[in-house]
């Protein structure tokens, strides 16, 4: 490829795209390199839901990122805040306090300034209305620290960088796989790619590998995460097979983070082996909350209700995949049915439907049917039917004397008609990937030096996620240290 470069970022999702703005910013060309043909790009980050977790301290924060709310909106809505405080609280909890503490203080130290960023470069979001807050006595309460999202979803999002990036010179390529880095045994300067079934070499000051984990390919899914994760369903794009990682890995990088985990959801247990991009994040199953899982044996297994959906998602994929035949299914009755997501009512759904629990039980494909009956009958006795079910708050309706009680939420299953989902797991990205300097994106080497002229951002960083997440931040991740690897390289290539 002709011409000379200063930055290539390898890959095309969000935390590229953040690399690459920034690193053009402060004045760097950059290209960008994408293995997916155009019609198929934007990385995971085009199959999500585009949710941002972001610090915010009230509604000014919020306003001065969707400056178009109307007073309407703004008088029924009830944002709450999320601070800096709680963002920590919940990133140590729900990762059991292994997130690396320097990158996670990045992560929400900067959340809020990288969020402005983005809004000042072009970007445009929403409040996450539906998903992440109901409409209670005219107000919606909104829950779980997940209020942003970018307009028009993952789709949306990936629309609006590409907008932004031709708007600011920056080129991408497409059906263009990286391989290998140019490196000479003490700096990287270029990268071996692989285009139209040729090879070649793209030389530049800088590279940033950005072009997500290792969740596409089967056997490092089974080398690292262990038997049985090759059999999962992948929620986003085909391409994720950790050629970033590899590449890293081979000229000495430092390998870091939780290899053995990643984000697994529930996901419909009948989806294709990859994402579907007229379907997009709709195969996963979000509202088990408010109902209950069983498994094969008819039995219930794990507590629906432990904490908002948004702290309990990402784990939950691993769990059910642990089940006897590797599934579930998801159970509501009649007075919960009406709540579900706008996902549980796709065509391509794995449903089953009935107006007698007997008949319903039955209908459970692979699940004891003697058993169920059973569980329900000892699930509903249990729930406490005294405490107020409200879905915007840990309402506290449980059940007592259970081998696994539920936390919160807790409804009878005793309403037709009666739905269940059949569900499987979905593994969205995996958590282990390279070290990095928190505030260059350097990568870092097996004796703990930096690597001149590599950088790294999003999913194929490690250190930041440990068995779960929270809910939208992995979209922060990648713009948080997406802009910083694009800002680090670009210093660097000044320096060169």
């Amino acid at each position: 490829m002709a011409g000379k470069w200063d930055v290539v970022v390898v890959g095309a999702g969000n935390a590229a795209f953040c690399a690459a703005q920034a690193a053009a910013q402060n004045g760097a060309k950059v290209l960008m390199v994408e293995r997916a043909p155009k019609e198929l790009m934007g990385g995971n980050s085009r199959f999500t839901a585009g949710a941002f977790r972001c610090v915010y301290d009230g509604v000014d924060d919020l306003t001065a990122l969707m400056p178009d709310l109307t007073k309407d909106e703004l008088d029924r809505s009830d944002f709450g805040t999320y601070t800096a405080d709680k963002f920590y609280d919940d990133m140590f909890r729900v990762t059991e306090y292994r997130t690396d503490g320097e990158l996670c203080d990045r992560l929400v130290g900067r959340s809020r300034d990288t969020m402005r960023w983005l809004h000042k470069t072009g970007m445009k979001f929403d409040p996450i209305w539906g998903r992440q807050a109901y409409l209670i006595d005219g107000k919606f309460k909104f829950w779980g620290g997940l209020t942003v999202e970018s307009k028009g979803g993952g789709p949306g999002l990936i629309e609006q960088h590409l907008k932004l990036a031709q708007q600011n010179g920056i080129e991408v390529r497409y059906g263009v796989r990286g391989l290998s880095l140019i490196y000479d045994g003490k700096t990287v300067k270029g990268l071996k790619v692989k285009a139209n079934g040729a090879y070649e070499d793209i030389e530049c000051k800088a590279v940033i590998i950005a072009c997500g984990g290792f969740e596409s390919n089967p056997e490092m899914r089974t080398r690292y995460m262990g038997p049985g994760w090759e059999l999962v369903k992948v929620r986003g794009t085909p391409y994720n097979t950790g050629d970033g990682i590899n590449m890293a890995l081979a000229i000495g990088a430092s390998s870091f983070g939780n290899w053995s985990g990643g984000h697994a959801v529930q996901w419909d247990y009948n989806a294709p082996e990859f994402g579907d991009l007229s379907v997009g994040d709709n195969f996963q199953k979000h509202s088990y909350p408010w109902g209950i899982l069983v498994n094969a044996t008819g039995r219930r297994f794990v507590d629906e209700g432990a904490d908002f959906r948004n702290y309990t998602y990402a784990k939950y994929g691993a769990v059910v995949l642990r089940q006897p035949g590797n599934f579930a299914w998801q159970v509501f009755d009649g007075k919960i049915v009406p709540m579900l997501r706008a996902e549980y009512r796709i065509k391509r759904v794995s449903k089953v439907s009935a107006n007698t629990i007997e008949e319903f039980a039955h209908k459970l494909e692979g699940v004891n049917p003697e058993a169920f009956l059973d569980e329900i009958k000892k699930y509903n006795a249990a729930v406490k039917q005294g405490v107020k079910f409200d879905p915007n708050i840990k309402d506290g309706r449980c059940t007592v004397g259970l081998p696994i009680n539920k936390s919160n939420w807790a409804n009878t299953i005793e309403e037709p008609p009666f739905e269940a989902y059949h569900v499987g797991c979905g593994l969205s990205f995996t958590f282990g990937g390279v070290r990095i300097d928190p505030d260059s994106g350097q990568v870092i080497d097996s004796d703990m030096n930096p690597i001149p002229g590599l950088y790294a951002a999003g999913e194929l960083v490690g250190g930041i996620f440990y068995f779960n997440y929270p809910g939208g931040s992995g979209l922060m991740s990648g713009s948080v240290f997406g802009r910083i690897a694009g800002t680090g390289a670009s210093a660097a290539m000044r320096n060169a």
